[in-house]
């Protein structure tokens, strides 16, 4: 369980924890809304994936703090997403992969 302090000081839980192998992103274009998504951790070597990782490297370089953020809209990224989902599940026959926005 993951623990923070409110501006009180008591602990609290926080909202959205973060299963084991998957990952949080942020995605959304710079100055626009984002919206959180959580990822299996193992997309992160998918060729389409790591396009999406190359442009946030090419936008906000290595230095960003936190939770990575995708400069995409959030319609792309969900094309993106079944894009993977579908290769994935016929090269692999493997449908257990669940992405949601939180």
């Amino acid at each position: 369980m993951i623990i923070t302090t409110c501006q009180s000081g008591r602990p609290r839980r926080k909202q959205h924890q973060v299963p084991k192998g998957f990952l949080a992103v942020k995605v959304g274009e710079a100055g626009g809304e984002q919206q959180r998504f959580v990822v299996p951790v193992i997309w992160f070597n998918h060729p389409l994936f790591m396009h999406l990782l190359q442009e946030a490297e090419d936008e906000y370089g290595f230095e960003q703090i936190g939770t990575i953020t995708i400069p995409c809209s959030v319609h792309h990224f969900r094309n993106i997403v079944s894009r993977i989902i579908r290769r994935d599940n016929q090269q692999q026959h493997l449908g257990c992969f669940r992405v949601w926005a939180v």
